[in-house]
């Protein structure tokens, strides 16, 4: 799901994109599988600004 996400746009990320993907990659791949699938919400600590860009693209 994510690599999909990182192929179509990293060559547009910026230097704090980056490290936002970086720290989206550090969290429990469960965690993320289920949000990003809707499975469960995104608890709002974890709600960063990419993590909601990639959450998005999945859903168009």
């Amino acid at each position: 799901m994510i690599g999909g996400f990182v192929r179509a746009n990293l060559s547009t990320f910026t230097e704090p994109e980056l490290d936002a993907m970086e720290e989206i990659l550090e969290l429990p791949d469960v965690d993320l599988a289920d949000w990003l699938t809707g499975r469960r919400p995104i608890p709002e600590q974890d709600a960063s600004p990419m993590l909601l860009r990639i959450r998005a693209s999945l859903t168009k």
